[in-house]
């Protein structure tokens, strides 16, 4: 008898040693110790050297950084990738001056 295993495909696993989410993108909410946000391509200082959220599961942790869940197009198959999708997302996105 063979069995199936039916698995959430949308599901995707944090990437150890990114940390491409916690510095590409702009963050207009607070931050500890960052209380106007971040801008694009700055370093969240709740980054850890390990690049881990040091705020992860805090409430002190943005909504918007809790709604941001790793998915394979963000992700792709590297850090540089992640970083380059989100850089890209960040700049279509941007107001028009």
């Amino acid at each position: 008898m063979t069995s199936v295993v039916l698995t959430d495909v949308s599901a995707h696993a944090c990437r150890p040693g990114c940390g491409a989410c916690c510095i590409a993108p702009s963050i207009s909410s607070p931050i500890p110790g960052m209380p106007e946000g971040k801008p694009a391509g700055v370093r969240c200082v709740q980054l850890g050297d390990d690049l881990r959220c040091r705020i992860f599961g805090s409430p002190l942790r943005p909504a918007c950084c809790s709604g941001l869940q790793p998915q394979a197009e963000m992700c792709g198959e590297s850090r540089d990738e992640a970083l380059a999708w989100i850089a890209r997302l960040e700049s279509e996105t941007q107001p028009a001056r």
